[in-house]
């Protein structure tokens, strides 16, 4: 049978660790170990709830590029396209020649993107009464304490992560494009031209797909520009709220989350394409219990475990064909301190 509740599956996990319980054969383990060093797989329905709440609240996971991992370390075919000054594809080149003319070989450079299994865990607690009393009572608040945890600290990394036992965020990607601020510049603050040139940096291609994110304290900023238009003119970040408010700016999305950096720091401000990031999901969510370390206050710890990566898809900038700026699916803008 199936566990009917978020509570139910949690209990038996407490009991199965406990001296003289019989294992219930609905546990999925994770090995073959029991007491403080098993784990057990969260139920497919179970995980589907806590990945769909997940979803609504994370920022990057939604949009994303997410690739299944079968082992600990999977490598991703990519093009080394760093150029377009004289070819594409890191090498193909194509000419024009006359009738019976001579063919000129050219070829693509392809490289790997890795992804290496992280550990995201937490730990929480709760007492032998709550866990006796609130199978079915406690079911919301235990699966959305679980699902909005794990979107948040995903959430962080994939904005922030430094790459070092933990994914590459955008703030730290090599493929990162930062604005320079404006001269004379305010401190802390974002100008229409700020938009403007981050506009042009992007990716052609990836206009389409692209969404602005943005920390909570650049809202002011971002309400108070306008664009001129002849002896009027019309607001930069246009507000819908017809329903729950949403916002645009030059007609993409604009998200807001905590997790990008303060007002006037380089990262309070993106323009990207989030389908050139990718995500690992090595492993599913997976719980173990112990009564042993909390004995004495009389509380059960549950240890919550996922093993993901994620990182850009591509590790440079490209050059255009005419001009010097460089383009990528990932912008920001400057420090303006």
């Amino acid at each position: 049978g199936k566990f009917r509740t978020m509570g139910e599956f949690l209990k038996s996990v407490s009991d199965s660790q406990r001296p003289g319980a019989e294992f219930d054969v609905r546990l999925r383990a994770l090995n073959e170990s029991q007491g403080d060093q098993g784990g057990f797989l969260v139920p497919e329905e179970f995980r589907a709830e806590l990945l769909s709440q997940t979803l609504e609240t994370a920022t990057i996971r939604p949009r994303a590029r997410v690739i299944p991992m079968a082992r600990e370390t999977v490598r991703i075919p990519a093009v080394r396209d760093t150029t377009h000054a004289s070819n594409v594809f890191g090498g193909v080149q194509m000419y024009w020649v006359p009738e019976s003319g001579t063919f000129t070989s050219s070829e693509p450079t392809f490289s790997q993107v890795r992804l290496d299994a992280k550990k995201l865990t937490g730990l929480t607690r709760v007492t032998n009464e709550w866990l006796a009393d609130s199978v079915i009572g406690g079911e919301g608040l235990i699966t959305g304490m679980f699902a909005q945890a794990l979107s948040y600290f995903e959430d962080d990394a994939f904005i922030n992560g430094s790459g070092a036992a933990q994914p590459l965020g955008l703030l730290n990607a090599d493929a990162l494009i930062t604005v320079a601020k404006e001269t004379g510049q305010t401190a802390s603050t974002i100008v229409k031209e700020n938009l403007d040139k981050m506009y042009a940096r992007l990716l052609p291609t990836s206009r389409a797909n692209a969404v602005w994110i943005a920390h909570n304290d650049v809202i002011p900023q971002l309400l108070s520009l306008s664009q001129s238009v002849g002896t009027g003119g019309s607001a930069v970040m246009v507000a819908n709220i017809a329903n729950a408010p949403t916002f645009s700016i030059y007609g993409r999305p604009v998200l807001f989350t905590e997790k990008a950096q303060t007002l006037g720091t380089a990262g309070d401000i993106y323009f990207a394409d989030l389908s050139y990031y990718l995500i690992g999901d090595r492993q599913s969510v997976t719980m173990a219990s112990s009564t042993h370390t909390r004995f004495t206050t009389d509380e059960t710890e549950f240890r919550v475990t996922s093993r993901l990566d994620g990182r850009p898809w591509i590790d440079s900038a490209l050059t255009p064909r005419n001009g010097s700026n460089t383009l990528s699916p990932f912008v920001n803008l400057a420090a303006r301190a």
